[in-house]
């Protein structure tokens, strides 16, 4: 083993123990959710994650300044932006809010001299190791609890395949460190699973090697990468096969040119005060400047499915994205089949769908979940057992979950969280509208995502409040 690999993976190790020793029971915030009267107003709510993340990554490899507007500063996407500090680019906030981005310029980022440390962002970690892999140094990974659980072994494996080296734990969980081969082979490519992320860590790394990287997608999932791509100036081919696949066909090393990226509402952030209003009595709730790419608006058509009296306002396009305002009023939900084949638009947002649910009269039926069992946490059986916690009758299979509305006692409890945003979230959202306050473990990691989350949510008409002492 190369000594600085063994030096970076066994200082990574240490990091990460350190990490785990400090997420104890002791430094969890709980709070409580209870029943609140109608929800009114306007919103915004922070820039989109997936867009955040990305348009660090592409203006760090792009020559010239990248200017950011409307980034969301959380710290997931903070965790990007060290990260690409440690590369070499050159990252800051402007007095006026707006972010700037000098870039290196692909396949030109220089080797860090310290740790990578993603916290709870399997995004950040996935798409920057498609980017670090494709170099030929030595760079290391880690990240908090959640995140070395989460398996790394999707991105990994294309990467072995390009001539990366990989020292990492079993299972090719976090803490690991990767080593770019000189020169790297470009592959052909097909993602085993429905995931942006394998798709834009395969992309990332193609485009900062020479020559040409072909990638098969199965099954369509958000195209972030796609489109910024192009937005920077890259030419990114894509067709589909007979089959019905997507094929996407990149040139490496091409050069990209700064742009100014202004970053829309984050759809996932914008589920919550969505159902929150849906299933809250009196509620009329307009959310400004979402996302409305197709990839990610599968909550909205089942919501709609089942009657969500739902409508898009000031539909327009940004940046190569649609974008508009989402005008919600408290409705009569009904349960819904929901195919699996719509769960790559909406993976993110079954905790809450699943609360919406509770609300709605007869069943709802969730499948195709099984990618939700390797998230932050496993998300299937945290909600699950969040909503067994608050009598929300409920079965959960290996890959479905099926909720039945309308109970009468719900709420009560508290729900374990796992470190994830979602999760916490969620059932903050159930107990507006249960007969008992819902509490959850800990709303600190509602900061990876959706900082402003109580605040906002409060300011609608929301009532939170601190856990009694007997209740923690």
């Amino acid at each position: 083993m190369p000594l600085r690999l063994a030096f970076l993976q066994t200082a990574a190790m240490n990091a990460a123990n350190r990490h785990i020793m400090t997420h104890d029971a002791s430094n969890l915030s709980p709070l409580s959710a209870r029943r609140s009267q109608a929800l009114a107003g306007r919103l915004t709510v922070p820039g989109d994650k997936s867009i955040s993340h990305r348009s660090l990554i592409f203006g760090a490899l792009a020559k010239g300044e990248t200017r950011i507007d409307g980034l969301l500063e959380s710290e997931d996407v903070l965790n990007t932006a060290k990260a690409m500090q440690a590369f070499g680019a050159l990252v800051t906030k402007e007095e006026s809010g707006q972010w700037t981005v000098s870039g290196l310029g692909t396949g030109a980022l220089l080797e860090p001299t310290d740790i990578l440390d993603f916290g709870n962002s399997g995004t950040g970690a996935r798409l920057v190791m498609g980017v670090a892999g494709a170099h030929a140094f030595a760079s290391t990974f880690m990240g908090d609890a959640s995140l070395s659980g989460r398996p790394m072994a999707r991105v990994l494996n294309p990467l072995r395949e390009m001539g990366v080296q990989v020292l990492a734990r079993s299972k090719d969980r976090l803490p690991l460190t990767l080593k770019g081969s000189d020169p790297a082979s470009p592959i052909t490519y097909r993602v085993p699973m429905a995931s942006a992320q394998v798709k834009s860590c395969v992309l990332l790394a193609g485009l900062n090697m020479a020559g040409t990287t072909t990638l098969i997608e199965p099954v369509k999932t958000r195209d972030h990468t796609e489109r910024m791509l192009r937005g920077f100036g890259a030419k990114l081919e894509e067709s589909t096969n007979e089959a019905g696949e997507t094929i996407l066909t990149l040139e490496g090393l091409q050069e990209l040119t700064a742009q100014h990226v202004t970053v829309p509402g984050d759809p996932s952030s914008a589920a919550f005060p969505i159902v929150a209003a849906l299933i809250t009595p009196g509620s009329d709730l307009v959310v400004e400047n979402i996302l409305l790419n197709e990839t990610r608006t599968g909550l909205l058509t089942t919501l709609m499915e089942m009657g969500g009296d739902i409508s898009i306002q000031n539909e327009r396009e940004s940046g190569g994205e649609r974008i508009g305002d989402i005008h919600v009023k408290y409705s009569a939900l009904s349960g819904v089949t929901v195919p699996a084949d719509r769960a790559p638009s909406m993976i993110d947002e079954y905790p809450v769908l699943a609360v919406a649910a509770a609300f709605a009269k007869g069943e709802t039926r969730m499948e195709g979940l099984e990618e939700l069992r390797v998230k932050e946490s496993d998300r299937l059986s945290a909600v699950a057992a969040g909503l067994a916690a608050n009598n929300v009758p409920h079965e959960e299979g290996e890959d479905y979950l099926i909720v039945t509305g309308g109970a009468e006692k719900i709420g009560g409890g508290m729900v374990a969280t796992h470190l994830d945003h979602r999760i916490a979230m969620s059932f903050l959202v159930l107990g507006l509208q249960a007969q008992k306050p819902v509490s959850v473990d800990d709303v600190g990691i509602i900061a990876t995502s959706f900082p402003q989350f109580i605040e906002l949510m409060s300011a609608l008409g929301a009532c939170f409040e601190p856990v009694p002492a007997t209740a923690e």
